[in-house]
């Protein structure tokens, strides 16, 4: 199997050009802030409108080796990284002509080519930067962990292109593993074909066709069977908004106040999208759906989204959490925590997962859709347990205005500025209330103590 390699990524748009990445790297490199040892460089872009990276890339097929006639340049196959042998070097500076990024350069301070060697896997300059612009991105352990695992469901889904749907219940089930039990209310899931068609299932453990109303209730009970006839399998539920939300939250509710040993993930596509796009109970204010249409009359949905993860915590169910499959570290960490968990009381995953066809955006575009949610807070990803209580799993404490997420989708094209502002006050009430909520929880834990 292939190994995949973490790697820096640089968000220009967040750049500032303070240069605080320079100067850390000068500093754990050279014990110094003379810029000039830094292997990092902030340069203005060439149409000066921003900035751009100077930085070797870790290649995964690096010109600047295939150009290095002494073999000082090679391909760490553990790390990834290019290492350099300084005993090795002749200095050449081959390595330096066949670089595009700039990222391995002459340095005349120590009398040789000089370059990133991403600090044993803690980059100092990520750490040093406020601003976000530069991102460690360690998402190559979960291929190189679970890519051997099976795939629990066959190829050739009859999903729509781009579907998020589809990459999470993949991701999930990858996880989680053949001892399990599906349930699949009526929506998009079982209509690409997990639960099957023509005689035959796209899944490939046990899954059967809930009703929208008694998901959580069918899926306890299983779960009590297998318990009766001593067999252990993690009983998962894959529902969509609707099944979660409306017609299925009695179910959900009573499992949650009961606490039954399940899994519940709602995949959270803000409507009832495989029946015509109509608006759920999730979908948010402002939103054009089949229901909700733009028009003289109306301008999307007039009423706000219920907070359906906030709801679940005042049940008191053994564990909570928010997700989005463009933090995919962030949700196997809590998807590890829920199989868990699900042993002996209930989970719950709240997986916010756009619809390139029923918002109206390219199919090319749903995972920056997903990381948008998060830049502007629209989406808020936390966790929660009745003994820590709710804490953010990946704070945005700088966030971009949510207006940079609501043109990227053609839902929300007729929205006025007074509705956009209206959204954006909507969306900051929001995260000051699930931060009083974890100061709350976090003073009961401490009095607790």
């Amino acid at each position: 199997m292939a190994k995949c390699f973490s790697t820096l990524q640089f968000h220009p748009e967040r750049c500032d050009g303070c240069i605080e990445c320079m100067t850390a790297c000068a500093q754990a490199k050279a014990g110094t802030d003379d810029l000039r040892f830094s292997r990092i460089r902030i340069l203005p872009s060439i149409n000066g409108s921003g900035h751009e990276l100077a930085l070797c890339r870790q290649c995964a097929d690096p010109v600047c080796v295939m150009n290095c006639p002494s073999g000082a340049l090679t391909k760490n196959a553990d790390t990834g990284v290019v290492d350099w042998a300084g005993d090795k070097c002749v200095d050449c500076l081959l390595c330096t002509a066949g670089c595009a990024y700039a990222g391995i350069v002459y340095e005349a301070e120590v009398g040789h080519v000089s370059k990133c060697d991403m600090c044993d896997g803690a980059p100092a300059c990520v750490a040093a930067c406020k601003n976000g612009a530069l991102e460690h991105r360690t998402e190559a352990r979960l291929f190189n962990g679970f890519a051997e695992k099976e795939d629990m469901f066959c190829p050739g889904l009859a999903a729509c292109h781009g579907c998020n749907s589809e990459l999470l219940i993949r991701h999930t089930m990858r996880m989680v593993g053949p001892d399990s039990v599906v349930a699949a209310p009526p929506g998009c899931i079982p209509g690409m074909g997990t639960v099957g068609y023509n005689g035959q299932t796209g899944a490939k453990v046990p899954i059967f066709h809930s009703l929208l109303t008694n998901t959580a209730t069918m899926l306890a009970g299983v779960k009590m069977q297998y318990n009766r006839v001593g067999r252990e399998v993690i009983a998962v539920a894959l529902s969509g908004d609707g099944g979660t939300a409306d017609a299925g939250f009695q179910s959900v509710s009573g499992a949650a106040e009961r606490n039954d040993p399940i899994l519940f993930i709602c995949v959270d596509n803000e409507g009832y999208m495989n029946t015509g796009m109509q608006a759920s109970g999730v979908t948010p204010y402002g939103s054009w759906s089949s229901t909700t249409p733009v028009g003289g009359a109306m301008q999307g949905k007039r009423t706000e989204a219920k907070n359906l993860p906030v709801i679940m915590t005042m049940h008191n169910c053994s564990y909570v959490a928010t997700a989005s499959p463009a933090f995919l570290e962030d949700y196997y960490a809590k998807l590890a925590k829920a199989i868990e968990v699900s042993k002996t009381g209930m989970a719950y995953l709240h997986v916010y997962t756009p619809c390139p066809t029923g918002w109206r955006f390219p199919s090319s575009m749903t995972t920056e859709v997903c990381r948008m949610q998060v830049r502007t807070n629209f989406v808020a990803l936390w966790e929660y347990d009745p003994e820590n209580g709710l804490r953010f799993t990946h704070k945005v404490d700088r966030p971009e205005p949510v207006s940079n997420y609501l043109k990227m989708i053609g839902k929300y094209r007729h929205l006025s500025e007074e509705q956009v502002a209206h959204i954006q006050r909507t969306v900051d009430d929001k995260i000051a209330y699930l931060d009083q909520l974890t100061k709350i929880e976090t003073h009961a834990a401490a009095s607790a103590h």
